[in-house]
């Protein structure tokens, strides 16, 4: 560092996410505060991480600038995939951003802790796909057995089906109309509407 340059404190900013809003974020906050660092600011997300689009995601990632630290308490409620992992890690890097996830003692600032990342949010992954395989065996399976269903169809009252596509048919009442009465949405009203030739 040159004589008189000053360092620039860091910045910290926590992101923290939970599944639904009947989730508790009092963990993640909790583990936040034991990291030691006072947080300028937390963006809670109550939503699935399935996707990136997520409002405080979203804020967070207009929000912080180079020098910002982004403190996770894991790196999985940034993101489930590796793929969106990696592209948000590649957006907060090109900002100067740096990120720490606290379970896995994650520092994207060295190359180290990139490849480790990588590596945890790719074994993540597969342990998704292979919980969902599994459930698909198993439906397969209980199918083959008889003892899986599926959804059942929900039941057309046929007669009432058939008197309200007579006004809709006549001009009587809108289709949006009929739709309403039956209780239908528009893909199952037109397909019901095809099936019975109405």
């Amino acid at each position: 560092m040159k004589d008189g340059d000053v360092m620039k404190e860091k910045t910290y900013i926590g992101y923290v996410r939970v599944s639904s809003v009947d989730q508790n974020e009092a963990r993640q906050l909790k583990a936040l505060e034991k990291f030691g660092k006072p947080m300028h600011r937390i963006f809670i997300d109550k939503c699935s991480g399935k996707s990136t689009d997520r409002p405080e995601l979203k804020k967070m990632l207009d929000y912080v600038r180079d020098g910002d630290v982004l403190v996770v308490s894991e790196y999985a409620r940034l993101a489930r995939s590796s793929a969106d992992m990696l592209r948000l890690v590649d957006e907060l890097q090109a900002k100067g951003v740096e990120i720490i996830s606290l379970r896995e003692q994650l520092d994207t600032t060295t190359p180290q802790g990139r490849f480790i990342l990588t590596v945890f949010a790719g074994l993540a992954e597969l342990e998704r796909e292979t919980i969902r395989e599994r459930q698909r065996e198993g439906i397969a399976l209980a199918k083959a057995a008889g003892k899986y269903k599926g959804r059942q169809p929900i039941p057309v009252d046929l007669t009432a089906l058939q008197m309200e596509c007579k006004l809709w048919r006549e001009g009587k009442q809108t289709a949006k109309r009929t739709m309403q009465k039956l209780g239908m949405k528009p893909n199952r009203f037109y397909r019901k509407v095809k099936e019975y030739g109405l």
